[in-house]
């Protein structure tokens, strides 16, 4: 029993690293969707922050500079999207998906160039990184049964960046439904006629979401690069911003249920890796390419069973054209 709490404990430890850049994703994506701007462009955003933010943290050995860098990033990227979709009114999954694309072969080209090392960023060393935090009496109350094992392993240990997404929840709750500007936000996606209408700039709005999105995304693909990893490689994210996307679904645009299925999406991605290479009685080793697939299944499974569930937005998707 003590060995299978152990077990559990340090799977809900790996929940909430792997949980980190799928909940900031997806909020960064219930600001865009909330207004009306389909993104399917996370993807993208995220990779070109995770280069940036390993870039420059290898060149300047400062994770802070790294993530000014990804951010920076990742908000031009995003304001490129506003361009194409909200200015000109192009097809905003047209321009998500050229997004991802362009910047899934730039990334890989631009560390080739600059790095010499087949597209990746150099290895980043401890001071060039975001490290763990040690909670005060940590270490000393790993050993204590239960209580202990929680705090030193669930609420210790994490970087800053894993803290920030779990404060990020309860603000981007309170921004959404207890401010001004979340009101007008929602009003935008929902009705943006009666919203121009009332005198507040439909474009004006979009844009200053995307700039949100594009802000979230950076701090999301930092994360991969200079905290859960050290360094970038090609095409880290590995879908991260689509399942992100698919959690934005499942959870109806709502942070709290957002939150909750990007901790279910981790939570199978986390015990697919405990069970590589577990034999099971009766059926043996299961072969590592279907434990691997296992969180993607879940997500095809859960949007089969809900997205006809879940009502977007009513202005998702639809340019707006003011009549004159």
């Amino acid at each position: 029993m003590g060995e299978f709490f152990t077990i559990f404990i340090l799977t809900l430890d790996a929940t909430l690293r792997v949980a980190t850049p799928l909940v900031l994703a997806a909020l960064a994506g219930m600001f865009s969707e909330r207004s009306g701007v389909i993104d399917i462009g996370l993807e993208g955003k995220m990779l070109g922050a995770a280069f940036s933010a390993a870039a420059t943290a290898a060149v300047t050995g400062s994770p802070w500079l790294g993530l000014m860098a990804g951010i920076v990033t990742s908000m031009c990227l995003s304001m490129v999207h506003a361009f194409a979709c909200v200015t000109h009114h192009g097809n905003q999954v047209v321009s998500g998906m050229a997004l991802n694309i362009a910047v899934a072969g730039l990334g890989p080209t631009l560390g080739l160039a600059w790095f010499h090392q087949g597209g990746q960023t150099p290895m980043l060393g401890h001071s060039s990184r975001f490290t763990a935090i040690d909670w005060p009496f940590a270490k000393a109350l790993a050993d204590v049964p239960l209580i202990g094992h929680i705090y030193s392993e669930i609420f210790s240990g994490h970087n800053i960046i894993v803290y920030f997404a779990m404060v990020a929840v309860p603000v981007a709750a309170y921004v959404l439904y207890r401010t001004r500007f979340g009101l007008r936000l929602r009003a935008v996606g929902e009705s943006p006629e009666a919203v121009d209408t009332a005198g507040i700039s439909v474009a004006g709005m979009r844009y200053r979401a995307l700039l949100i999105t594009g802000f979230l995304c950076g701090v999301a693909g930092t994360y991969l690069s200079t905290a859960h990893s050290a360094g970038f490689i090609r095409d880290m994210t590995a879908g991260k911003g689509y399942l992100a996307l698919a959690a934005l679904i499942f959870g109806k645009w709502k942070p709290v249920p957002t939150m909750l299925a990007c901790l279910l999406f981790a939570f199978a991605d986390a015990v697919q890796i405990r069970l590589q290479g577990v034999e099971l009685p009766v059926i043996g080793t299961i072969p590592v390419q279907f434990i691997q697939a296992l969180p993607y299944v879940l997500t095809v499974l859960l949007l089969a069973g809900f997205v006809g569930k879940a009502i977007a937005p009513k202005a998702i998707g639809e340019p707006y054209i003011k009549e004159r």
